[in-house]
């Protein structure tokens, strides 16, 4: 049987936010804007420590009640459509370098018309196999359910495939599907959560991603 490291990597899946692209300053300000509209004595201090890919565990720790989420959820969007998030600095490079001799997909917990929209605009639609976003399943990360449609999309075992995320959120749910998982710092205030959950990988960049790939197939 084939060592890990041997086996051939048919797949490299990807979250989106914090991971690809820079959309911190937006999403913060989103989330603030929203506390203050809900009436929600919230900073920059209690969100770094209570934040979650899954903003529903978000809104929980701000005890918002349930009845009022979707009117959170709308006024974050509104705050959120005012800025214009930039894509993590190599991660265009990375992306088509990796494209080339792998399958790719991207498994986040945004919205996919505000997923799909921030696509199109950085022109990476097509290097996406699979595009797994909130609501394409009843579950939430760290939820494993998200990345099995992606896999499944792939039409790739989860052995075959490493997953790339910035929270520890995402280093669970790969280990729940069976993928293995690469973390990356990113702008999101999960790197303190992150070193403390001891990844296998952990890349100061994306840049450096090519070249793990390289040691996990070598």
């Amino acid at each position: 049987m084939a060592s890990p490291k041997n086996k051939i990597l048919r797949g490299v899946l990807f979250d989106w936010d914090g991971t690809l692209i820079d959309s911190y300053a937006a999403d913060s300000s989103a989330y603030l804007a929203m506390f203050r509209e809900m009436g929600i004595p919230w900073g920059l201090e209690q969100l770094a420590r209570h934040y979650s890919p899954n903003w529903y565990r978000v809104y929980r720790a701000a005890k918002l009640p349930r009845a009022r989420w979707d009117d959170a959820d709308r006024a974050w969007r509104a705050q959120y459509a005012k800025h214009s998030p930039r894509l993590i600095a190599g991660a265009r490079q990375v992306l088509v370098r990796l494209g080339r001799a792998h399958r790719l997909g991207l498994v986040t917990s945004g919205d996919r018309d505000r997923v799909t929209q921030q696509l199109r605009a950085f022109r990476l639609t097509r290097l996406f196999g699979a595009r797994v976003c909130s609501g394409d399943t009843p579950e939430k990360k760290p939820h494993p359910a998200p990345l099995r449609l992606a896999l499944g999309q792939l039409r790739l075992e989860p052995s075959a495939c490493v997953y790339v995320g910035d929270s520890p959120e995402d280093l669970q749910m790969a280990k729940s599907a069976g993928v293995r998982a690469i973390a990356v710092l990113g702008p999101f205030p999960t790197e303190k959560r992150l070193r403390a959950a001891k990844p296998e990988f952990l890349l100061e960049s994306i840049r450096e991603l090519p070249e793990v790939l390289k040691h996990l197939c070598g």
